[in-house]
């Protein structure tokens, strides 16, 4: 039974290989892509029992060359990003945690952010519709969890004050 083969040392061109091929199947941002990158080195470092530091300059070599042919670029990974989350409901805060986790900078975060389209009360109304929160939730229910839906929409990063409006709203068609 044959094993995964053992890792090799890296080099420019095998980094290189590994950054466009990962690239090809997810986006990323420029630390993210560097992140990856240092996991693989790090993996055939203990390997050959070798310094991951020696290969640093390999790595930022490889991230430059992706960021300047465009494959990688910050301002539309969060551009991407936020819009995917926005339709799927998802707040502010979350987003600008989602992003900071992955290395984009606050003020790209920022300024991404305040393009957006889709308002604070409108991704909660989307928020509330997929977890079926609020007016959402059938009359024999919905009093009774009130106070947990308001509490699941401030888990999710919105404020108290707009899952309030959205939990109490008539009914679905006014969140």
């Amino acid at each position: 039974m044959a094993g995964k083969p053992n890792p090799k040392l890296p080099t420019i061109e095998r980094l290189t290989r590994s950054a466009v091929h990962y690239l090809e199947r997810y986006s990323s941002s420029e630390n993210n892509l560097r992140k990856v990158l240092e996991r693989r080195v790090l993996k055939a470092c203990r390997y050959h029992d070798r310094d991951p530091s020696d290969f640093a300059g390999m790595i930022d070599t490889v991230v430059r060359k992706c960021t300047g042919s465009g494959l990688v670029d910050d301002r539309t990974y969060a551009e991407t990003k936020t819009a995917s989350l926005r339709r799927r409901g998802g707040s502010r805060r979350k987003i600008e945690a989602q992003l900071a986790h992955k290395g984009v900078d606050r003020e790209t975060i920022q300024s991404v952010l305040d393009d957006v389209s889709v308002s604070e009360e409108d991704a909660a109304g989307v928020y509330a519709r997929r977890r079926r929160l609020g007016p959402f939730r059938n009359d024999a229910d919905r009093q009774a969890r009130r106070e947990r839906d308001l509490a699941a929409m401030c888990r999710a990063g919105f404020s108290f004050d707009i899952a309030v409006r959205v939990i109490d709203a008539a009914d679905d068609n006014d969140s």
